[in-house]
C-alpha cells in the first residue's frame, strides 16, 4: 500500500485550502516570494490560539560575534521554580520567520512544561550565510549559561530545541558546544530537523504530501552554503548530517512525520548517534508531513507528540 495522509490531518487541512491556494508559487533560488508566504501563513495557524495567561516574555540583547546584536526573547511561567532551561531555536529554512512569530508555539511549551524557554533570533541568510547562524546560536546558549544564576536556572540543565532548520541548528550546535568545549547540554530536541545539504531529489513517494519541498529546501541550503551545497567540505556545523563521530553528544529526542522529506536524514541520524552510545528517542508519525501539528494542533497523532515532547522537557 502506498502513504495517504492520516483522516484527522487531512481534515484539519482542508480547513487552509484557500490559503494555501493562494499563496504564490516561489521557483528556486526565490527567497522573497518564501518569506512572504511564510509570514502569511503563519499569521494564519496561530491566529484562532489563546496565548497563556501566566507565560510572561522579556527581551535582551547582546553582541554577535560578527557585529551587529542578537535578540533573545526569555519566556517563563508565573511561579517558576528553579531547575532546568530549554534554549529554543526556531525553524523558517535559515531565510524566514522571527522570534516573535513562534511567541504562541513557546508560551504553549512553556504553559505545559513549566520550564522557561530563551529564543534566539538568529540572522537569516542569504544575507548572514554560514557561519553567521550557527554562531548566533552559540552566542545566546553562552549567554544562558552565564546569566543562568539570575534565571534560576540550573546551568548542568540547559538544553536546546528546535524545529525544521531550527531542529537543524540545534543538532549542530550540540556538535559545536561539544567540540568547543562550551556549555554542556542536557538534551537535543530536534523536531523535523533539517540536517542534510543533499536533500535536493524529491522522492516520488512524497511528492503530494511535501508542505516544505526539495525545490525550498535547495534554495535554504543554498542561501546558507552558496556553491558548497552537496560538496564534500560541508561541515558538521552546518549540515549536521555531515558528522563522522557523534561520541560525547547530548542525548537525542527527534520527532519527524513519516510524510516528510526530513523523515530519511532524521532515521540516519538517529542510527549515528544511536552507533556512538548517544541515547537517543526517535518518533516517525504515521500519516502527517512537515510541520504537521502546527496545521493541526487537536489531531490524536499532535496530542501525542506535544505530550511526548512535554514529557522530554520535563526530565531535563
Amino acid at each position: 500500500m502506498s502513504f495517504s495522509l492520516d483522516p484527522e490531518f487531512s481534515a484539519a487541512l482542508g480547513k487552509f485550502d484557500n490559503l494555501l491556494g493562494s499563496l504564490t508559487e516561489a521557483p528556486i533560488g526565490d527567497i522573497d516570494t518564501r518569506r512572504k508566504n511564510s509570514a502569511r501563513l503563519s499569521k494564519a495557524l496561530i491566529q484562532n490560539r489563546t496565548f497563556p495567561v501566566d507565560v510572561s516574555y522579556q527581551d535582551f540583547f547582546i553582541k554577535s560575534e560578527h557585529q551587529g546584536e542578537i535578540k533573545l526573547r526569555w519566556y517563563q511561567k508565573k511561579g517558576q521554580n528553579p531547575g532546568s532551561a530549554i534554549l529554543y531555536i526556531h525553524g523558517g529554512g535559515l531565510i524566514c520567520n522571527e522570534v516573535a512569530m513562534y511567541d504562541q508555539v513557546v508560551a504553549e511549551y512553556v504553559a505545559a512544561s513549566g520550564v522557561p524557554f530563551l529564543s534566539v533570533n538568529y540572522r537569516k541568510t542569504p544575507e548572514f550565510p554560514y557561519p553567521i547562524p550557527i554562531d548566533d546560536c552559540y552566542q545566546g546558549l553562552k549567554w544562558l549559561a552565564q546569566h543562568a544564576r539570575e534565571l534560576t536556572v540550573e546551568s548542568s540543565r540547559i538544553a536546546v530545541m528546535g524545529d525544521s532548520a531550527g531542529g537543524g541548528l540545534a543538532a549542530a550546535l550540540a556538535i559545536v558546544t561539544r567540540d568547543k568545549k562550551g556549555p554542556p547540554l542536557a538534551r537535543q530536541i530536534l523536531l523535523y530537523p533539517m540536517l542534510d545539504d543533499r536533500t535536493v531529489t524529491a522522492d516520488p513517494q512524497l511528492l503530494t504530501f511535501a508542505s516544505w519541498t526539495n525545490e525550498d529546501n535547495l534554495t535554504a541550503w543554498t542561501a546558507l552554503l552558496g556553491n558548497q551545497v552537496g560538496s564534500p567540505t560541508v561541515s558538521p556545523y552546518a549540515a549536521p548530517a555531515r558528522l563522522q563521530h557523534a561520541n560525547g553528544l547530548a542525548p537525542a529526542f527527534i520527532d519527524v512525520g513519516e510524510l516528510d522529506i526530513f523523515r530519511d536524514e532524521s532515521i540516519e541520524y538517529t542510527r549515528l548517534l544511536t552507533d556512538a552510545g548517544v541515547s537517543t528517542e526517535l518518533h516517525v508519525r504515521p500519516g502527517v508531513s512537515h510541520a504537521w501539528e502546527v496545521y493541526a494542533p487537536e489531531i490524536s497523532v499532535s496530542r501525542r507528540a506535544f505530550a511526548d515532547r512535554i514529557r522530554t522537557i520535563r526530565d531535563i
